[in-house]
């Protein structure tokens, strides 16, 4: 089985929408932007952040892909962008 970040690295999505994202992430704060997209309380730990987020994601894909009326590409990109910025908190904190 992939760990997270191989699956992350495995990820295909537009040029556009990753490009936004990697953007984004420059200016990533965690508090903020997780309270946003995965509602208040405790914020988790980012592998377990960056799991939610990635399934937050595929909604938010299959919704692009199938052409629905409920998907929002700046919803996408912000979901991104907290998968990007989790992913380095990741990255840093395994070593």
């Amino acid at each position: 089985m992939k760990d997270i970040l191989g699956l992350l690295n495995d990820l295909r999505r537009p040029r556009l929408l990753i490009r936004a994202a990697r953007i984004g992430a420059q200016d990533y704060r965690r508090n903020p932007h997780l309270h946003r997209l995965l509602g208040y309380g405790g914020l988790p730990r980012p592998g377990s952040a960056l799991i939610q987020l990635m399934e937050i994601e595929v909604d938010l894909d299959d919704k692009r892909r199938a052409e629905d009326a409920a998907y929002s590409v700046s919803r996408h990109v912000e979901v991104l962008t907290a998968m990007m910025g989790e992913a380095r908190l990741l990255r840093e904190a395994a070593g």
